[in-house]
Order: structure tokens, then sequence, then C-alpha cells
């Protein structure tokens, strides 16, 4: 490894001796630090600001080599184990680079990966069984329904699908009416995972758009927030109606 790799390296292995905290650290332990630094490297990629995704690529590095570690001290592998593993992972990925296939666009490469993995033991008869089973539900609607459509199973126009998103909407409406709980659960998994699917189809990341959608609701009812405040009241204090023309004061800013 080059010299400051190193360096984490032999800072990691001191922490796991002289600090208590660190001396109890487990696999288990650390699931929740690799899922916050992992969302906060996001956030920064977000944000698109050089400082904060260079900070949070390093505390996500640090997490990295911190589960190496223990896998070290239990004989398992270290971090040049991990770093020779996904490089030779990625050589043999990419053979239109370090052999004799060609790919001349993205979309032959993507091709090209997609038939190889189709040639993995078990894929024939479960093509999404490779996916994560830990990814989120959003992410993990918009990948399987990639590689369905990567395989042929496709809508055939935009359209078709509004159309599915409009009868899933008609019937949770049923369910509602109904007050059949586990049939409207049922109905709103098939909404958002249309949802999904148009976004798909529109070349668009649908983790990506609800952070945004996310951020945009943050920011806007904080100006609700600062509206009431300033009226003299908390939020919670003020009517609906008042609300509703605080929100489009806040989506104007």
């Amino acid at each position: 490894m080059s010299e400051p790799l190193d360096r984490l390296a032999a800072l990691v292995a001191r922490l796991r001796q002289e600090c208590p905290w660190d001396r109890e650290q487990t696999f288990e332990s650390l699931k929740t630090y690799l899922l916050e630094e992992t969302y906060e490297t996001l956030q920064a990629l977000d944000a698109g600001t050089a400082d904060a995704l260079r900070d949070e690529l390093g505390d996500l590095l640090f997490q990295i080599f911190f589960l190496a570690r223990l896998a070290d001290e239990r004989g398992w592998f270290d971090a040049d184990a991990v770093a020779r593993a996904i490089t030779e992972k990625m050589i043999a990925r990419h053979p239109h680079v370090f052999g004799e296939a060609r790919a001349d666009t993205a979309e032959d490469v993507k091709t090209a990966w997609e038939k190889r993995k189709r040639r993995q033991p078990g894929a024939a008869d479960d093509p999404l069984g490779s996916l994560p089973a830990a990814l989120p539900a959003l992410s993990a609607a918009y990948r399987q329904t990639h590689r369905a459509a990567d395989l042929g199973f496709d809508w055939e126009r935009d359209a078709d699908v509004v159309s599915k998103i409009e009868e899933e909407i008609a019937e949770w409406r049923t369910a509602s009416e109904r007050a059949d709980a586990p049939a409207e659960t049922h109905e709103i998994g098939d909404i958002l995972l249309s949802v999904v699917n148009l976004a798909r189809r529109r070349g668009i990341d649908p983790e990506t758009a609800l952070r945004a959608a996310n951020r945009r609701f943050r920011d806007r009812f904080a100006g609700v927030a600062r509206r009431a405040r300033a009226s003299g009241r908390d939020v919670s204090e003020v009517p609906m109606e008042e609300l509703d023309r605080y929100w489009d004061e806040a989506k104007k800013e």
C-alpha cells in the first residue's frame, strides 16, 4: 500500500490495542457506523463539495480498514487481501480493457456484464438472486426492475407505466374503502414499485430523486416553522389553512 494507507492501517491497529472503546467493537457494532458513513458520503456527493466528499470518503475508508482489521485478527484476511481481491474482480469484469473482448459503448459493457451474470450458478432460475438482499427497498426496486428490463421484461411505453400507477391507485382506494389494512399495504407497495419503474424508464434514479424531494420538504417545512414562530406560536398550534399559506410562501422562496 501507499504510505498514507500504511499509516491508516497502523493507526487502526494501534487503536485496537490502546483505545478501550475501539477494543470493544465487533462486526455487529460497526454495522451502524458503516451505514451512517455511507449515507453521509451520499450526502456529500449530493452537495458536490470537494472538502466534504474528501472527509466523508475518509470516514468510510476508516470503517473499511477497521472491518479488515477485525477480519485479520480472526485470521481471515487483511486490507491488502481486500485490495487484491477487488483488483482481480474488476480485471475479470472488464475483459474489454484487460482481455480480447470488445465493447465500444457503455451499453455494450452492460450487455456483456448481464450475459456473464446469467452464466453464474442458479442465475437461470433466479435472475435477480445476485442482487444484495440488504439493499434499501427503493434501491432494490430500482435494481430489480432494471435487471428485469435488461432481460427483456419491460413496459413498451412510459404511458403504460403511468396507466399502471393509476390502476394501482384505484385498487388502493378500493382497499381503503373496505378498511382492509393488509390490502392497503399491498397496493401501496405496488404503487411505489410502479413509480420506480417510471423513474427508471425516464433515466431517473429514484433514490436520488427522493433524497432531493426530502431535502425540499425539510427546507420548506423549516420555513413554515419559522413563520409560525414569528407569529408567536409553535407550528403545532397553527391551523391547517394557515400552515398551507405558510407552505406556499416557503415554496416561493
